[in-house]
Parts: structure tokens; C-alpha cells; sequence
């Protein structure tokens, strides 16, 4: 175990936040959404969602892994107590699994980069049958994988400090270009007069603001492009300094977040709008379809010839390999930090947790690679993959926000018993309600004050959302899917359930082992904070790192450092 470890400035904050919320959903998933919604119609429900979901979502984690000191499972093992550590691990583990795969899609980024670089994708060529090769190809495929893996090791091997400058040269270089493709594509939109692109993206349809489906969707884009329940948030704030603004790093986050995806969605409709002759069949036709078969086709018509194709190709998917990395480094720390935070070594878990990255990402990269009925390769496998746990993201922010709740009730209960508040009804509301905002919120740490407005969105909101994201996923399928119920269909609901109630039951099993282990808080100097009120504050087994743990002697002589 070393000693507390801390981001240099709030700049390194917000760019390693930036970079774990952006990803290749910004870039690829943002535009389809989109175009399959009315175009402007869309932002209604997305923005609205970035608001009521997301950042107060954020707030939450911001505020717990600031007090916390931990990742996520330390995080519940003291907000909920020691027999919760099993919702942290829950969320460590659906965003490592969503890593496993992610690294082969961020892999197909680096492919393409190359492709663009080597003029690969320029002239006459049959982007379909590039896109088919590749996926065909075992090493192809897992040499780019690997590759992701490698930079990924490198970026965090060395904590915090490189964690943050990796972000932010990759995070500048993204904004860079994806500005210089926005304005190549703008250029291909108006060369006709029209702007149809543009303003197909900001034309709104009022009309069809009471389709439900597009607030659905909205809430969907919403919740998952700020990784909001993911974990990445409680994960970087232990690296805060005490003065951190919990409030502006979460509105900064979400609000440059959303700013990435509208030139995103800018750079790609007005593209295919401007060269596509059913530039919406274009955009919808499918993620996979639209980001490395459409899209090359349409940047070789970019203006200046030659050259501004090659510009264009080569830096829109280095900035697409720019968006995946952030989201990868993110990912690979948030199961790192828990390691570390249970007293192995953090060069040791880093090698770990890359080579189970790795090794459980093979599958994804080589199974199951289809042929689609217009002949493009599919990995079936992977989408599985992503059909299994992407959802159970849903469940790592309702766990976020059982956290609040139970504190809230927690904190009533021990003021009712010393006779400070009132019981029943009236009095929980008067205290538990907002208890957590303004014990770890509301801090006086140049925190911006936040009102009433969030605990209402996290007792009220939020479930109900949560709610309806549920409904509306279940329900989806139950009605356009074959055999929903068949064990067997990969895209049914029986795999679903029975792989969450299996990793589920497997980690309240395992809880007590948990409970049983030190916790170690990184607490850098002048960040020290009370968490004896905390249900698992009190607890002996959760020391400071560089202590040692009564019982755990023998860890000083495994890491002579501590």
C-alpha cells in the first residue's frame, strides 16, 4: 500500500472526468439517435434529461467518493455499511464487463485511424469489404485490441498525476479535432446552399414532442453518454483535492459532455447530408453501419480533394480513438482503485486488471462473427455482450441512490432517538430528506449551494425514471423479440435475468469477504474529514493508506512502503 495520491488541480479533474463521460456513444450513437428521432426534437428530451438524471446523478458521486475516500466498493461499505460493499462491487464489475468488449470497439477505432492514415479507405474502395476483412481477421482484430489494452496499462500505471496528464492532451486533441472535421463538414453542407444538415439538426418537430418513445430515448442517451451510475465519478473524486466544487465539476462534466456530442452530431449529419442521397437511411441504418461503412464513404467527397479526405478521414477517427481511450482509461481504474483501496499493490492490480481485460475481451473480438443479410460482418457475440450489461447500469445508479435514501433515514432516526427531531412522517421529511445534501453537498468547501430542486430529483425522480427506463426495455422487448422468454436466445430476457441474478447472488455472497478485508481511504493531506457518522465509518478495518489494519500486519511486509 502507498500513500494518498491526488490529482494536481481541478483542471485534471475535470479533464479525467471529461474524458471517463465521453465515448464512443458521443460520436457514433449520438448522431443515429438523431436521425431516427426528428433531429432538433430529440435535444428537447436529451437536455432535459441531462438535468433531471445525469448531473444530479453525478452530484451524488462526486459527493460520495469526496468523503468516501474509496472506490466503489469502499464507497458503500461506509455510506450503506459493510453488508452494501456488495452494490460498489456490482458496479466495479458491469463496468469492467462493459470493458471486456469495449476495448475491442475501441480497437476498430485505432483500425480505422490507421485505415485513414494509409489512405486504406480512400479511391474506390468497397468499404464493406474493408469492414468484413478486418472483422474477419482473428489477429487483425485482437493486435488492435491488444493495442487499446497496452496504452490503457501505460496511462494509469503510475496513478493519478499520469492518469491526468494522459487526459488532458488527449482531451484537447479531441476538442482540436473534432472541430476541424465539424468545419470540413459544415464546408461540404453548404456547398450546395442548403445547410440541410444543420439545420435538420436543430430543426425541432413540436409536434412529436408527445411521442414518448423520444423521451425514452432521451433519457437513455442521457444516462448513458455522462457514465452517470457508473462509478467513473465516485472513482475520480478520490483523487480531489478538500476545496473541490462538487457541484461545477458535475454541471462542467455533463455540460461539456453534451457540448461533444452536438459537434458530434453535427460533423456527421451535416456530412452524409451533404453527399447521401437518403442521408436518414444513411444515419439509422445501424452504429456499426454508420461509423465504418457509411462515414468513409462520405469524408473521401470531402472538399479539397485528396488531401481534405485524407484530413478528414484520419482525423475524425483519431478523435474517435481519442473518446474510446478516455472512456477505457476510466474504466480500467475504477476496478484498479478498488484493488488498491484493499491493500494490493497498485502496479499489481493495474497488470491484473489489464490482462483480464484482455483475456476476457477475446471473445467478443474473435465469437460468433456473423454475416447480415446485406453482407456485412456483425460481431454477434459482442452485441450480446452489450445486450446483457449495459442495462445493469441502471441498477448501479438506483444503488447510488438507495445510498442517499438510507442516509437520509439513518441520520433521522439517530436525531429522533436524542430527541432533535421530530418522528414520523413530518419529521423525516424535515430532516432525512435532505440530510445527505447538506451534510456532503452543501459543504462549505467553495461548494456552489444546490436547493431543495435535487433532493425532490432523488427521491422522486429518479425512481420513477428509473422506472420507466426499465418498463420501456422489458417491454420493448417483450414485444419485438422472438422467443423472449427461451433460455437459449441470446437477445431475450430469461440470459438477462439469469446473468444478473447469478453475478447478483455470487456478490452478496461474497460480501462478507469483502467486509472482512481492510479498506484503505486515500485521504491526501489537508482532505481529512469525519466519517464516524457514517454506518461504516466506525468500522476499525477502515484505516487511512500508509496505516496498517488491526489483524493485517503482514501487509507492511508485502509493501514495504506502507
Amino acid at each position: 500500500m502507498g500513500q494518498s495520491d491526488q490529482f494536481s488541480g481541478r483542471m485534471g479533474l475535470i479533464f479525467a472526468a471529461i474524458g471517463a463521460a465521453i465515448g464512443t456513444g458521443n460520436i457514433w450513437r449520438f448522431p443515429r439517435m438523431v436521425g431516427a428521432n426528428d433531429g432538433g426534437t430529440f435535444l428537447i428530451p436529451w437536455l432535459f434529461f441531462l438535468f433531471a438524471w445525469s448531473i444530479p446523478l453525478v452530484i451524488a458521486e462526486f459527493a460520495l467518493g469526496k468523503r468516501s475516500r474509496t472506490g466503489t466498493v469502499g464507497t458503500f461499505r461506509i455510506f450503506a455499511g459493510k453488508n452494501f460493499a456488495w452494490m460498489g462491487l456490482w458496479t466495479a464489475w458491469i463496468s469492467t464487463a462493459i470493458g471486456f468488449y469495449y476495448a475491442v470497439v475501441a480497437g476498430w477505432c485505432l483500425k480505422y485511424f490507421q485505415l485513414g492514415v494509409s489512405n486504406g479507405l480512400m479511391g474506390d474502395v468497397d468499404t464493406q469489404q474493408v469492414w468484413n476483412e478486418f472483422l474477419q481477421s482473428p489477429l487483425n482484430v485482437v493486435f488492435f485490441q491488444f493495442l487499446v489494452v497496452a496504452i490503457t496499462l501505460l496511462a494509469i500505471w503510475k496513478g493519478a498525476k499520469a492518469i491526468e496528464k494522459v487526459n488532458v492532451v488527449l482531451m484537447i486533441s479531441l476538442f482540436v479535432l473534432l472541430f476541424m472535421s465539424l468545419g470540413l463538414s459544415l464546408w461540404m453542407d453548404a456547398s450546395d446552399g442548403s445547410l440541410d444538415g444543420f439545420l435538420f439538426m436543430f430543426t425541432v418537430e413540436w409536434s412529436q414532442l408527445s411521442e414518448p418513445s423520444i423521451w425514452i430515448n432521451g433519457l437513455s442517451q442521457s444516462a448513458w453518454s455522462c457514465s452517470a451510475g457508473m462509478g467513473m465519478a465516485i472513482t475520480y473524486s478520490v483523487y480531489m483535492r478538500k476545496d473541490e466544487d462538487t457541484t461545477l465539476n458535475a454541471f462542467t462534466m455533463g455540460l461539456a459532455n453534451n457540448s461533444i456530442s452536438i459537434i458530434a452530431g453535427l460533423t456527421v449529419l451535416s456530412a452524409i447530408f451533404a453527399v447521401a442521397d437518403n442521408p436518414l437511411d444513411k444515419v439509422t441504418e445501424g452504429s456499426s453501419a454508420i461509423t465504418f461503412l457509411a462515414l468513409p464513404e462520405v469524408f473521401a467527397q470531402a472538399p479539397g480533394g485528396a488531401i481534405g479526405a485524407w484530413v478528414m478521414m484520419t482525423g475524425f477517427f483519431l478523435a474517435l480513438s481519442f473518446a474510446a481511450l478516455t472512456s477505457m482509461i476510466s474504466t480500467v481504474e475504477l476496478c484498479v482503485r478498488n484493488f488498491v483501496d484493499h491493500g494490493y499493490e497498485r502496479q499489481t492490480s493495474v497488470l491484473f486488471t489489464s490482462i483480464a481485460i484482455f483475456i476476457f475481451g477475446l471473445p467478443s473480438a474473435l465469437l460468433w462473427i456473423t454475416i447480415a443479410d446485406d453482407g456485412t460482418a456483425f460481431p454477434q457475440f459482442l452485441e450480446v455482450q452489450d445486450h446483457i450489461w449495459g442495462y445493469g447500469l441502471m441498477f448501479s445508479g438506483l444503488f447510488i441512490a438507495f445510498t442517499i435514501w438510507k442516509y437520509g433515514y439513518h441520520k433521522w432516526r439517530a436525531q429522533v432517538e436524542a430527541g432533535e427531531a421530530a418522528p414520523g412522517l413530518s419529521g423525516y421529511l424535515g430532516v432525512g430528506v435532505s440530510a445527505f445534501r447538506d451534510d456532503f453537498i452543501n459543504t462549505g468547501d467553495n461548494d456552489i449551494w444546490i436547493g431543495r430542486w435535487w433532493d425532490i430529483l432523488m427521491y422522486l425522480a429518479f425512481p420513477f425514471l428509473f422506472s420507466v427506463l426499465i418498463i420501456s426495455y422489458f417491454g420493448d422487448m417483450i414485444m419485438y423479440t422472438d422467443n423472449v422468454w427461451d433460455p437459449t436466445n441470446p437477445k431475450g430476457i430469461t440470459i438477462i435475468l439469469g446473468f444478473w441474478g447469478i453475478v447478483a447472488a455470487g456478490f452478496i455472497a461474497f460480501n462478507s469477504k469483502l467486509a472482512a478485508r481492510p479498506l484503505f481511504r486515500n485521504v491526501p493531506d489537508g482532505a481529512e474529514v469525519d466519517i464516524s457518522m457514517l454506518p461504516g465509518g466506525n468500522d476499525e478495518l477502515v484505516v487511512l493508506a500508509g496505516e496498517v489494519a488491526p489483524g493485517f500486519e503482514h501487509l507492511s511486509k508485502d509493501y514495504p512502503e506502507l
